[in-house]
């Protein structure tokens, strides 16, 4: 008999072992596999922060004015690196921190009462929006300003503002995004500025004072040799125009990042938000309004022109920012609180003094934040701090400037209740939530080694 034969034969009258061999072999090695998968890569396999509740959060992260605001763009590329976390990788980023010698997930806990905040007094920051400014519009009531958010597992540390100016110190950090993040650049502005001795050191580069305007604006802390700056981009992707049939149109470049990302790019930390305006009817619809290339799309759903637009800013971070320089954040969405309507259909929030303490009354996580995660997780390699914020948020009911968005002293509430027919429940007042916002990114910078 051949070789070949017997082989034929052994491997006929043993079949059923060596196959029973071969499954236990290939079940051993997806075994092993796997464990080491779990070990050496577990952040690929979180669930959803916002619905697993009772595990920690970890989220992956993967035209100026003037010639001195092109200075502070310039200059800022020899400047020192803002360093990273210990065992920081490219595409890896665990967004819990390590309090008290454990891990604390700081987007779980309570809003607690707390007479030593603010953490500057209401009425001494002279930056403040007219909009944000709720105690020079005469907002009766105050106790929206001592509030302090209290983790669950830990404690965050009070923000330090000389210290926070000392860490900033040689270098830049900017806000960009949509007027929510103008809402927390004007908050930490007031909180630095606080802390400043000599005030007439702390300005605006070109001289505004009304921020809300496309543009790029800076605020130097002439002592510091530091700017906190703004962007206005509330898409991060670039708003543009085309012609039309009966004139031009507008659309949102979902390909192109927006005309400032050249400003920003060299700063040593990035605070970025997108959301809000992506629910205005123009956006939700998506009717002739989302561009690829020369292609508008007839219609786009909402989500998708989202995950399109995110696609672009993470492609452009990974392309243009240099981690081992940069520290680059992302905050959540920030809930709004409009009952009886939207924001342009009779909203309110007037006379909502104190928080939500029951948790079955908050928002269910939103689904734009499930798509920036996705983002964040599966396409980038750039590490990115995620502000989880939405939660936080939803608690404060009672600090959006609601009918004090104006400085109309001599009237009652019930005139100033009759002149606005809309009300703002989406921002915040400063003194208020935004503090607490930059308090969470003092903590995680602060957790960061400095040497």
């Amino acid at each position: 008999m051949s070789i070949t034969m017997k082989i034929g034969c052994i491997l006929t009258t043993r079949r059923p072992k060596i196959f029973a061999f071969g499954l236990g072999f290939a079940f051993g090695f997806i075994v092993v596999f796997s464990v080491h998968v779990a070990f050496n890569y577990p952040t690929k396999f979180k669930l959803n922060p916002m619905l697993n509740t009772n595990k920690p959060l970890e989220v992956i992260s993967s035209s100026v004015a003037n010639k001195e605001a092109q200075e502070i763009v310039n200059s800022s590329e020899n400047r020192d690196s803002f360093p990273l976390h210990n065992g920081e990788v490219a595409g890896v980023k665990v967004s819990t921190m390590k309090m008290e010698d454990k891990h604390c997930n700081i987007f779980f806990g309570r809003w607690v009462k707390d007479d030593s905040y603010p953490l500057y007094p209401a009425g001494s920051c002279p930056h403040i929006d007219d909009s944000f400014n709720c105690f020079r519009n005469k907002r009766p009531d105050e106790e929206y300003q001592h509030w302090r958010w209290q983790p669950n597992d830990c404690n965050i540390p009070r923000l330090n503002a000389t210290h926070m100016l000392e860490m900033l110190r040689d270098k830049r950090l900017a806000f960009v995004g949509d007027s929510l993040n103008r809402n927390m650049w004007e908050s930490l502005v007031c909180i630095l500025r606080h802390a400043v001795q000599d005030k007439n050191r702390v300005y605006e580069i070109s001289g505004r004072q009304d921020f809300k305007k496309e543009g790029f604006y800076a605020f130097r802390f002439e002592d510091y040799n530091c700017s906190v700056e703004f962007v206005r981009a509330p898409f991060l992707v670039q708003e543009s125009e085309r012609d039309g049939v009966n004139g031009s149109i507008s659309t949102l470049r979902l390909d192109v990042m927006d005309s400032f990302a050249a400003k920003y790019k060299e700063a040593h930390v990035l605070v970025f938000n997108t959301g809000h305006w992506w629910t205005h009817d123009k956006t939700s619809q998506g009717k002739n309004y989302y561009q690829k290339g020369d292609y508008v799309y007839p219609q786009l759903n909402v989500l998708k022109a989202f995950r399109k637009a995110l696609k672009t800013w993470g492609h452009w971070v990974d392309n243009n920012i240099d981690p081992n320089k940069t520290k680059v954040f992302f905050r959540g969405y920030s809930a709004s609180h409009f009952r009886g309507g939207q924001w342009n259909s009779g909203g309110q929030c007037h006379k909502e003094t104190q928080p939500i303490f029951n948790e079955t009354y908050l928002i269910k996580y939103p689904a734009m934040m499930n798509v920036l995660e996705s983002v964040i997780q599966g396409e980038m390699k750039t590490p990115i701090t995620y502000l989880n914020i939405t939660r936080i948020t939803d608690y404060r009911k009672d600090a959006h400037p609601s009918i004090y968005t104006q400085q109309n002293q001599d009237l009652s509430q019930e005139e100033r209740l009759a002149q606005h027919k809309i009300q703002d429940c989406s921002h915040w007042c400063l003194p208020g939530v935004p503090d607490t916002w930059n308090e969470l990114l003092y903590a995680f910078l602060t957790s960061l080694p400095h040497g």
